[in-house]
């Protein structure tokens, strides 16, 4: 493993934390690493003589359809090692064993999979030094994966079964997170007396669901991926999630490193 190309979508920044945490130990042993967004990336670029990761979070038991759909266009490949890390502050159960079906069958070796716990980014929302042991506890875990991945000793199995049924369950999950309804719903509010018109939730969403008015302010669409970027990250305060207690939002990194 002379170069490695990592794929990665950061919601509110913890899998940003983690791939980075990756990326110095794999280059502390001479190996190159290469950060791509995949938000930005076309998977038909991809070079079949390095090294694939792919990292991202971990949404209702599975992940986002952005990533979804990056992996499952993934050119064919003949033998490329690949592997996956994602995020999560709970559970998941639909990610791992299907993903690891997409790749094999696409021709890539799998190499490697882990989940490692941060700090989660909704509903309840834990004190900053809980979410700071969380984070010292999941980079200490992303460095010795990393290590494992040099060294031969990680793997990337999968629980036929059960991996299915949550896989199963886990896509009608998105496919009502998608919904007309649940996008009416789960409305992710713009206070326009707090917004201060900068833009940033414009740059920072990564299906381009938010747009300016004409009046100057944001305004969201109904193609939302619930990553809350634009929640956490509003200078403001401006954009609220009605599920999140008390309004408290969580973020692992700052607005410019999901802004470069």
């Amino acid at each position: 493993m002379k170069v490695v190309d990592f794929y990665y979508f950061s919601g509110t920044g913890n899998t940003l934390l983690i791939v980075k945490k990756m990326r110095d130990v794999f280059e502390k042993h001479d190996i190159q690493v290469n950060l791509h967004r995949i938000e930005r990336s076309d998977p038909s670029d991809i070079d079949p003589e390095h090294t694939i990761g792919l990292g991202f979070p971990v949404a209702e038991l599975t992940t986002y359809r952005l990533v979804w759909d990056f992996v499952k266009a993934l050119p064919e490949a003949h033998g490329t090692p690949i592997f996956m890390v994602d995020t999560l502050g709970g559970v998941s159960g639909g990610i791992i064993g299907p993903m690891r079906e997409i790749v094999k069958k696409k021709g890539y070796s799998p190499v490697g999979a882990k989940e490692i716990i941060m700090p989660p980014n909704i509903f309840y929302i834990q004190e900053d030094k809980v979410c700071q042991k969380k984070v010292e506890r999941g980079l200490q875990k992303a460095g010795e994966y990393a290590l494992d991945i040099i060294e031969g000793r990680s793997n990337w199995g999968r629980v036929p079964i059960l991996s299915d049924i949550v896989f199963f369950i886990s896509r009608a999950g998105l496919r009502l997170t998608k919904s007309d309804l649940n996008q009416k719903l789960l409305n992710l509010k713009i206070n326009k007396k707090k917004c201060s018109k900068c833009g940033i939730c414009i740059k920072l969403c990564p299906v381009g669901n938010i747009t300016m008015t004409e009046d100057g302010y944001p305004e969201r669409g109904y193609d939302c991926e619930y990553c809350l970027r634009c929640t956490s990250f509003c200078p403001k305060k401006a954009i609220s999630c009605p599920i999140n207690y008390r309004g408290k939002t969580y973020r692992a990194v700052k607005i410019r490193d999901l802004l470069q």
